[in-house]
């Protein structure tokens, strides 16, 4: 079947039309109508049908739809029921756990059970034979339902039954167990089969491998398996790491979104006003760490938190401005201990990651022998490890300038302009540092590789000490970078509340010949005198993370619902494209 042009279900009701405003056009003014109980059902939810491409043989969506209503309406009374309680009920992975001993074409008549689930595939052989795959929760379970087997139902019911019967319809399957002759395990409906919820558009066939997907999120969910296996694995990967820190003594805990001033990390904030305070600025934050350093300050020595940040910058592949980060705080741990916390939490996450995938009901069957996106790259403990600016040196030839000198940064713009190198926006001495780093040392981070320690300027909020081979101040950090993308930001916290504020002067300072407005977090200065014992701190990119272990290039696939761009664009600015482009036709 050929795809025609989408439909535009959010200003589409049965019974009636939706102006951009929500409110009912005039009856006389409607492109179709429809009459009868399903009719009078859809109109009475005030919600809006599944928004979708169509895929029909009808010349236009609206028959398509109106058609749709018509047979829905001739085989049930009520599609939409309430669903009842039943002692049989089982789900589609139960079912296939109890029942996996029965030999080919044995029939279990004693027992009778209920699945419920929505139907994936389905294929009619002849008048009285339908076949149609039961999907619930990831696990298929085949469904015979032969009229001839079915109690009272004539000819005529069960033809109403498999036209109406449609690809994500939801219903529920009385029956008996059976293994076919070919080996497949079955439920044997002794039922005609109850329709718990009817598909009201055709499921597209042609959603799979877009580069960008015309479909609306969920409707990607229902035609591409892919899209439901990335966001499942996404869900194992953050399951993994709870798991993991709770493991090892650590508190989960969740802290302020919105803060008078963002912290923890160098980045444009998003800002907002609250209704009861309609004086102050305030702001989403950018980073948990400061917040979740008081809670060591006050006595809790080890947390972690799994939760949102948001940072108004650019939105490309790898880059999202809202995104969800996992932050643990260890106090009485260095630098060391944070480095070894983050091999045996990798190393483990690429072993279960593969038995996940292994045990996964979401793979193809010929996907036995396929490579894992991860199988390349090698997670065996310890991981190797650069030193920042000896890695630099070596890769120019050359030495850098005492990094603290007044004319650091006239110098350090000299390399760059001896090996024609462009300069990045607003040029500070942090950034021409970093853009460095990515130039020569990053790329050689194929397998998990840690940079250590930094320049100081580049981490503020780290502990800082004197290179004993270079004699620069750098900072108690290790970066661990993982095929040239950065996966893990680990470091020793500052603890001196006379330090911190010098090295947020200093941040101050460079954010200012950048033209960005920064400023001096008081507040956590003042947590700080009451004493931080030395703590380590630790932060994951988890949409980052996922994309490494799904093979996933673009950070909107990894995300339920899409980038920004996809959540926050208007559904009547959708239907005004979907309406211009149906002006084509």
């Amino acid at each position: 079947m050929q795809p025609i042009r989408p439909l535009r279900a959010s200003s589409l009701r049965v019974g009636g039309l939706l102006s951009r405003t929500g409110l009912p056009i005039s009856r006389t003014s409607q492109a179709f109508q429809t009459s009868g109980r399903l009719a009078r059902v859809i109109q009475h939810t005030h919600a809006p049908l599944v928004q979708t491409r169509q895929n029909s043989v009808d010349a236009y969506p609206e028959k398509a739809f109106k058609r749709r209503v018509q047979l829905i309406e001739e085989a049930v009374a009520e599609p939409y029921p309430r669903l009842a309680s039943n002692k049989n009920t089982v789900s589609c992975a139960e079912f296939r756990g109890r029942y996996s001993h029965l030999a080919d074409n044995e029939i279990v008549e004693d027992d009778t059970v209920v699945i419920n689930g929505r139907v994936r595939t389905l294929r009619l052989v002849g008048g009285n034979l339908i076949f149609f795959d039961l999907l619930h929760d990831g696990h298929k379970i085949q469904v015979m339902c032969n009229r001839r087997r079915l109690k009272d139902i004539p000819p005529a019911t069960f033809k109403q039954f498999y036209r109406m019967l449609r690809r994500g319809d939801a219903f529920s399957v009385t029956g008996n167990p059976h293994r076919t002759e070919r080996g497949e395990l079955t439920l044997l409906a002794t039922e005609l089969p109850q329709l718990l919820s009817p598909c009201l558009h055709d499921i597209p066939v042609d959603a799979q491998g877009q580069e960008n997907s015309p479909y609306p999120r969920h409707v990607q969910f229902l035609a591409d398996p892919e899209t439901v296996n990335v966001i499942r694995a996404r869900s194992a990967v953050v399951q993994y790491l709870r798991q993991f820190f709770v493991d090892r003594s650590f508190m989960e805990v969740n802290t302020p979104i919105i803060e008078a001033v963002a912290g923890g990390a160098i980045a444009r904030p998003f800002h907002t006003t609250a209704t009861e305070f309609p004086d102050r600025q305030l702001s989403l934050r950018i980073a948990p760490e400061l917040w979740l350093k008081r809670l060591v300050v006050g006595g809790f020595d080890r947390v972690f938190e799994i939760g949102p940040s948001f940072r108004n910058e650019g939105l490309d592949k790898t880059h999202n401005p809202e995104f969800t980060t996992c932050e643990f705080y260890h106090a009485y741990a260095n630098l060391e201990d944070l480095m070894t916390t983050t091999e045996q939490l990798l190393s483990g996450l690429a072993e279960h990651l593969t038995a996940f995938h292994k045990s996964s009901p979401f793979k193809k069957p010929n996907q036995e022998d396929t490579p894992l996106p991860f199988s390349h790259l090698n997670f065996s403990a310890p991981f190797r490890r650069l030193d920042f600016i000896t890695s630099i040196e070596q890769s120019i030839e050359q030495k850098l300038p005492d990094l603290t000198s007044p004319d650091a940064l006239d110098q350090v713009k000299a390399i760059f302009r001896d090996r024609n190198h462009a300069l990045p926006d607003k040029v500070t001495l942090p950034r021409l540092l970093d853009e460095l780093c990515s130039i020569y040392v990053e790329p050689q981070c194929i397998d998990p590789t840690f940079i250590v320690n930094p320049p100081e300027c580049l981490s503020p909020l780290s502990k800082s000490f004197i290179h004993p081979t270079t004699n620069q101040r750098v900072a108690a950090r290790g970066e661990l970078f993982i095929e040239g993308r950065e996966v893990v930001n680990t470091y020793e916290e500052e603890n001196s509340p006379f330090e911190q504020r010098r090295k947020f002067e200093d941040q101050v300072r460079y954010s200012k010949q950048a033209d960005e407005a920064e400023e001096i977090d008081e507040s956590y200065l003042k947590a700080l005198e009451w004493g931080l014992p030395p703590t380590g701190g630790w932060g994951c990119g988890i949409d980052r993370l996922c994309m490494l272990f799904t093979g996933i290039t673009r950070i909107g696939d990894i995300l339920p619902f899409g980038n920004l761009r996809k959540v926050t664009t208007r559904a009547d600015a959708a239907a005004e494209g979907q309406a211009a482009e149906g002006k084509e036709i």
